[in-house]
């Protein structure tokens, strides 16, 4: 067992080799977790029959799943780090499987608030995170194109389970539903235990030459060699003894440079959980204000357009296909911005803020929008650009317009906690909106103009950034340039 599940060793980053049952356990894991999420709209009217509740307490539900979702993947990132990725997404595939086959058994809606809401949120964080985060391990030139491939099995399960549960749960009602969609999520369960780590180790006798830093630390202590022999007398002895300094000062260099690396995985082990110091930086800010507000856009349509297609006319059964239309163009829009982002020398920033204009766009046509063929369009549009933003919104963190890739690793927590509280917000307020003006477009209405919103606030990432980079006193040009002074004198031989 040990063999054939214990850790990959490899000389280098493999571009594949485990790395592919990886990938594909990453896809069964999208489709557990947003793949089920997305599709909860179906049972949208059932349960407000059921229950005698209104669309914004029955959507709360959702909501509490989509907060615990983000809010706790701190908590992920630090229990996969400590204990390792195996055992926290079997955990995590175990509580996401017991919240939904519970939520089948309950007697009120505050019930499907703990089972579907806390348990099945946190199970969906502890499955995800560390899935995906050892997935970009295994692949290093091919990352994007992989996690582009796999990320989209929460669209295959959109597409597939839309129709087929709206014709089951006719057949076997909505609480055997929920039973079955739990039943599926056990998989995540097989799927941590293939979670195998990944060991780099160079080749045995192969010495690795000096790195940048090595040498930059090499020419620091060669100056300093260089000053001490003009402050001192030009004897022959003092020579000799800068010599035999200069060649122990390269010597502790090659020791210092064997040892960084021992040193860097030390800290690499221990990364910080949240970095709130990113919090000072404007541009950061910016970010994440658009993430918050784009947020709300994000799943209140997925959750209401099946009710909105029924109150414009549309047959029930064929209203469940507007979100397998909207899967299946969110693959395509998955895709194309991988390659646009990867292949055109244009900047991503200004990529996302066009992908989020058009949803804003499209997010208010569907307040207009009447008859099947027009709500496909609307979905297949907001479908796409919302494939471009989910998938590049995370990412593009390491975008120097943002915060860099030094800093993502510690402020992608922030950013995520920070969106989370749009998430509990969002599908409520829609819903309390439709319960107000009993008309399911005002949901629509609320995530355009948050779109909107999301929108204002990056464009101004790139202005404020500049900004503060023309503020910032050109210190180390002129450390560099005192530095180099000492070239200029003549060096006695």
């Amino acid at each position: 067992m040990e063999g054939c599940l214990g850790p990959r060793v490899y000389t280098a980053v493999p571009e594949g080799g485990w790395g592919w049952a990886v990938a594909l356990c990453f896809f069964v894991v999208e489709v557990c977790t947003y793949g089920t999420l997305k599709s909860l709209g179906v049972f949208l009217q059932d349960l407000m029959l059921e229950f005698e509740e209104s669309s914004s307490r029955v959507s709360f539900a959702v909501s509490i799943c989509i907060f615990m979702f983000s809010f706790t993947a701190p908590l992920s990132t630090l229990l996969s780090t400590r204990l390792g990725h195996r055992p926290v997404v079997m955990m995590g595939g175990f509580l996401m499987s017991l919240g939904t086959i519970t939520s089948g058994f309950i007697n009120s809606i505050h019930d499907m608030y703990i089972t579907i809401g806390v348990i099945t949120g946190l199970g969906y964080s502890l499955a995800f995170l560390p899935t995906v985060t050892l997935l970009a391990q295994y692949f290093s030139r091919r990352r994007a194109l992989v996690t582009s491939l796999a990320s989209s099995g929460e669209s295959f399960a959109v597409f597939a389970f839309a129709p087929a549960f709206t014709v089951l749960k006719e057949h076997i009602g909505w609480r055997y539903c929920l039973v079955l969609i739990g039943a599926i999520q056990t998989c995540v369960i097989g799927c941590g235990l293939l979670l195998c780590p990944i060991s780099i180790e160079p080749e045995p006798g192969k010495e690795e030459p000096l790195c940048e830093k090595e040498l930059e630390v090499l020419f620091e202590l060669e100056n300093e060699q260089t000053r001490t022999s003009i402050s001192s007398t030009a004897s022959r002895s003092s020579e000799d003894s800068g010599v035999t300094s200069l060649s122990s000062s390269q010597e502790e260099v090659k020791e210092q440079g064997r040892a960084e690396p021992e040193e860097q995985n030390e800290a690499e082990a221990t990364p910080k959980l949240l970095d709130f110091t990113v919090l000072k930086d404007g541009a950061f800010i910016c970010y994440s204000l658009f993430g918050l507000f784009a947020t709300a856009g994000f799943f209140a349509p997925q959750l209401y357009v099946i009710e909105l297609s029924k109150s414009r006319g549309v047959e029930p059964h064929m209203a469940s296909y507007m979100l397998s239309v909207m899967a299946v163009a969110e693959i395509v829009g998955r895709l194309t911005i991988g390659l646009i982002l990867t292949r055109a020398p244009i900047r991503k920033t200004l990529v996302l803020l066009v992908c989020v204009f058009a949803m804003c766009l499209v997010l208010g046509a569907f307040t207009l929008a009447s008859g099947f063929w027009m709500l496909v369009f609307c979905c297949a549009i907001y479908g796409y650009f919302m494939g471009t933003v989910g998938s590049t919104h995370i990412p593009l963190l390491a975008e120097e317009d943002v915060v860099g890739v030094q800093r993502m690793a510690s402020a992608v927590g922030v950013y995520v906690c920070i969106q989370s509280f749009a998430g509990l917000a969002g599908p409520p307020l829609g819903g309390l909106l439709v319960d107000v003006t009993q008309n399911y477009g005002a949901a629509f209405a609320l995530c355009a103009g948050g779109m909107a919103l999301s929108a204002v606030c990056l464009a101004l990432v790139r202005p404020i950034k500049s900004c503060r980079c023309s503020e910032e006193p050109e210190e180390p040009e002129e450390r560099d340039s005192e530095k180099l002074d000492f070239l200029d004198v003549d060096l006695p031989l």
